[in-house]
């Protein structure tokens, strides 16, 4: 049925019951008392509407704190109307408030930084990366103007220009930043930050490690190309210098052969089609074979030893291995003859540590820092002679990563050097019986 219907239906009928009950009081009280009784019936009828328009004015001023009054006649079909637009009003504000909360915690896990402006560039609302990226504060900001809060010239040239289809590239606080704002609705600006500092790193250090490969590469393959050509111009040259030649051939071949093997053990150790599938490592015969190959490396020049004082590990034997071995014959290459090398297994305060204690030319204290790089080396030239690769100690931290385990550096140059790996205590494993 119409609305409308039920609305005028009921007032036109009880108009109509007024009328007739005045007829029927005229025809039996006469004109004077029936014409009373109508215009007292009509005031109390006027006087009940008036009532239900002040309650319902009452309420309209104050919806949430006054309750929605009860009606009768026409008025029930009203307040009930009423009733249920609160309720979907209600229904609709707590899922805006839950979209709102939905919205906001989205944002706040957003791995870029969101600023929301309005038209003059007035803070309204950031989550917490773009406070990281900006150094701006929510509760302390709101309200101020972005240009404020962004001291950059490159920034403000960015805003006064106003090409915002190109993202701009902002430096602060020693992070690079790729910047762009983005119009969103009529009067509220969007400011998006991505923080590139890191993928530089990697890009730097991926361009790094494609350069220090070509150059490691490139000195063993010219040596052995220049005997080659020596040796094919030459073809009567003295069988003593020949045979040199083709050792130096030999030796330069293995140290490419080393290199390749070292970056395809780091590619190894750092994809995640390789995860690491732990094993019992029996302790004390992996470090006696790491000792023989110490001993025939050293070739009697130093004392070299082996304490075993602690249990078996549970990771990946090959793994450790590549490390201990890495450290072990470090210590042998950069240990001047008649130097003393310790090898020890032990116990520790945390966990089951190895250590490596040589008396050999020792680090200084700003090359510690960065020893595990790649090709990274305090003394080039010495890296050479000792047919280094400058791969070792980023082996090995990559090897300790794997196991959840740290290596602590102690050195000081022409004092020796301390390398200590330290395991925790869920990789250990019990004695077997």
């Amino acid at each position: 049925m119409n609305p409308q219907l039920l609305f005028w239906v009921p007032a036109t009928l009880r108009l109509v019951f007024v009328f007739v009950g005045t007829a029927i009081a005229w025809y039996f009280l006469g004109p004077v008392i029936s014409l009373g009784l109508g215009l007292l019936v009509m005031c109390g009828m006027t006087v009940l509407q008036l009532h239900y328009l002040y309650r319902l004015g009452d309420w309209l001023d104050h919806p949430s704190s006054v309750k929605l009054p009860d009606g009768w006649g026409a008025w029930t079909d009203v307040f009930s109307r009423l009733y249920r637009l609160r309720r979907d009003d209600e229904k609709n504000k707590a899922e805006l408030t839950e979209w709102l909360a939905r919205f906001r915690q989205a944002m706040s896990l957003l791995p870029d930084g969101v600023v929301i402006m309005d038209d003059v560039l007035f803070l309204e609302w950031c989550n917490p990366e773009a406070e990281r990226h900006l150094g701006m504060t929510l509760a302390r900001d709101k309200g101020m103007r972005v240009t404020n809060l962004i001291r950059s010239p490159a920034f403000i040239d960015y805003i006064i220009l106003g090409r915002y289809e190109q993202p701009l590239t902002l430096m602060l606080k020693e992070r690079k930043l790729i910047v762009q704002i983005i119009p969103f609705e009529n009067r509220r600006q969007i400011l998006v930050t991505h923080d590139a500092t890191e993928s530089d790193r990697i890009d730097m250090m991926r361009r790094d490690f494609i350069a220090n490969a070509s150059h490691e590469l490139r000195t063993p393959l010219t040596v052995i190309n220049g005997f080659l050509e020596i040796a094919s111009s030459q073809p009567n040259l003295d069988p003593a210098v020949r045979m040199s030649h083709l050792k130096l051939m030999t030796e330069q071949g293995q140290r490419m052969q080393n290199l390749v093997e070292d970056m395809l053990t780091l590619t190894r150790l750092e994809s995640i089609d390789y995860p690491l599938r732990p094993e019992r490592v029996n302790i004390p015969v992996l470090l006696e074979q790491i000792l023989q190959e110490a001993r025939a490396m050293s070739a009697g020049r130093h004392q070299i030893s082996l304490q075993v004082d602690g249990p078996d590990l549970k990771g990946g034997t090959e793994e450790l291995r590549s490390g201990f071995a890495n450290l072990v014959l470090n210590a042998v290459r950069y240990t001047p003859a008649g130097g003393r090398i310790d090898i020890r297994w032990e116990m520790g305060a945390s966990g089951p540590q190895f250590v490596v204690q040589d008396t050999g030319i020792g680090i200084s204290a700003e090359h510690i820092s960065r020893l595990t790089e790649r090709f990274y080396r305090v003394d080039k030239g010495r890296s050479r002679e000792t047919q280094g690769t400058g791969l070792g100690l980023a082996i090995v931290k990559h090897v300790l990563l794997r196991h959840g385990a740290t290596l602590g550096i102690a050195s000081q140059p022409g004092q020796g050097s301390v390398f200590s790996v330290h395991f925790p205590m869920h990789a250990v494993l019990a004695p077997l019986q």
